[in-house]
């Protein structure tokens, strides 16, 4: 029986060798794109993909080269467009073969590869996609064709990456991603993802490619449902250090919000134990918080009507967001409650840095609470809850609610079983502003919350800093009613200061 099927399997190969060379030598017709689909139908069978002989996809090879010659020399005023319409389903018919023989067969992509597919198909794929034909929604059949025959054959199969990878990046790729069909894009985000390795997303860093990667995150902002771009971002691009810094500089505020935003998804995916973000990105993600802190100030003042300036304080909100999260519950970025200020130069090994992150947090708030009890604005505290309840205009709400919250967290994380930080904010005169924020403010939901964790871990084995709440309560300007009414007693003993949840009855 088994011989039997080798038998019909090699007489197949011989007839549909013969049909594809009759293909070359007749002027096209409906029955050569027949015999392609019976081509293209026998290949997903296993066995006759294993089959097919060389001879086979060689005359294959030469219907597309000569489909393609003959629809660039098409390619005018003059052109008979029936004529052409038919040479693009023809052409997308090659690829879907192409496609098929290559599924779970590394015989197959290697012996195309060998037959010189990638190049036609590359040279192919890219007249199309530049090219000013009558009707476009044509292209678009071919195109998707010929990028999943690529993407095929380049699963698992080393040398067949690097292949398309040389012939086609960045400006093939770029063109791919910049298409006018939904389909074409995510088939070439497949394609790209395909691809990758470390080397790889190195070479997108480099300041001629960095369009290709800045693609990618617009991509994640617009069209969201496209998974692979997510997933190139996610997988690939936050991996690298260089390539985050690279897009960064070149990116516009808005678009900085986006590739934050995919940074912040990522640290709070809960499958995932060992976040794959290296901490250099964390660091510069860090200084550039120190940078460009100040901006959000300018909110308060309601000269913010320049949407640029109101697009790099959104950036630089999205900024501390990314940092509380990173110093929350990931031991790698830890590192940042010792991260150096942009002023300071990096010295020796073992040597303190004497600016650290934690510094502009604190003067970041004592900025923003001046400014919040100066004159009514975005910063000011709030008791009305009413534009939270969904009956309130939502376009009235600030867009740095939780702002002053998050810096208290942000300083909390920093100050966690760290000696030091607790005692520079003791210096900084901090202490007595976050118990300032303990009230209600509904500009800054749970921020009495984020303030008690705060002083939690600014009081915690820490003797000084205990002493510092107790002589200000002493002296009578905390109100500590807010911390008892959720559940927490500041007691004095020894000469200490402690806060402990109150007893219930």
């Amino acid at each position: 029986m088994k011989q039997a099927n080798m038998a019909a399997l090699n007489s197949g190969n011989l007839d549909i060798s013969a049909s594809l060379a009759g293909i070359l030598n007749e002027k096209h017709c409906p029955e050569h794109l027949q015999v392609l689909k019976t081509f293209t139908a026998a290949l997903r069978d296993r066995e006759y993909r294993d089959a097919v002989e060389e001879q086979a996809f060689s005359r294959l090879l030469k219907v597309l080269t000569r489909l393609s010659s003959e629809l660039q020399a098409a390619n005018g005023d003059d052109a008979d467009m029936q004529s052409v319409a038919l040479q693009l389903q023809l052409i997308a018919e090659c690829f879907r073969a192409q496609r098929n023989s290559c599924v779970q067969s590394t015989r197959n992509q290697s012996l195309l590869r060998e037959l010189g597919f990638i190049d036609v198909s590359l040279k192919l794929l890219s007249f199309l996609q530049t090219t000013n034909l009558e009707s476009r929604d044509g292209i678009f059949e071919p195109l998707r064709c010929g990028i999943q025959f690529l993407g095929n054959l380049a699963v698992e199969n080393q040398v067949c990456k690097d292949d398309i990878w040389q012939l086609s990046f960045p400006n093939l790729l770029l063109q791919l991603l910049n298409a006018d069909d939904e389909k074409t894009v995510n088939y070439a985000s497949m394609l790209l993802h395909t691809c990758l390795d470390e080397a790889k997303v190195e070479e997108l860093s480099e300041p001629q490619n960095i369009q290709l990667a800045l693609r990618v995150l617009e991509l994640c902002r617009t069209q969201p449902e496209l998974d692979w771009t997510v997933l190139i971002a996610t997988q690939h691009f936050l991996k690298s250090s260089a390539l985050v810094e690279s897009m960064y500089s070149g990116m516009s505020h808005h678009e900085r919000i986006t590739l934050l935003e995919v940074l912040f998804a990522e640290l709070r995916e809960e499958d995932s134990e060992e976040c794959g973000i290296p901490p250099s990105v964390a660091s510069f993600l860090a200084s550039s918080f120190q940078k460009d802190c100040g901006a959000v100030l300018t909110l308060a003042t309601g000269s913010a009507s320049n949407d640029e300036v109101l697009q790099e304080a959104l950036m630089v909100i999205s900024l501390l967001d990314v940092l509380c999260e990173m110093t929350s519950d990931h031991r790698q970025f830890m590192f940042l409650q010792d991260h150096p200020d942009l002023l300071v130069t990096t010295v020796a090994l073992f040597v303190f840095l004497l600016f650290t992150l934690y510094i502009l947090p604190t003067e970041l708030l004592e900025q923003v609470h001046a400014i919040g009890k100066a004159s009514k604005n975005i910063f000011s505290a709030a008791q009305n809850f009413s534009s939270f309840s969904g009956d309130g205009d939502s376009s009235s709400h600030s867009p740095v609610i939780s702002f002053k919250a998050h810096l208290i967290r942000l300083i909390g994380n920093l100050c966690h079983s760290n000696t030091n930080n607790q005692k520079k904010v003791r210096e900084l005169q901090g202490i007595p502003l976050i118990l300032d924020n303990c009230n209600i403010d509904s500009n800054n939901p749970f921020i009495s919350q984020w303030a008690i964790f705060t002083i939690r871990n600014l009081l915690e084995h820490n003797t000084q800093n205990q002493e510092v709440v107790a002589d200000l309560e002493r002296r009578g300007p905390v109100d500590y009613s807010a911390l008892r009414e959720l559940g927490f007693l500041v007691e004095e003993r020894d000469g200490s200061l402690l806060l402990k949840p109150v007893k219930k009855d």
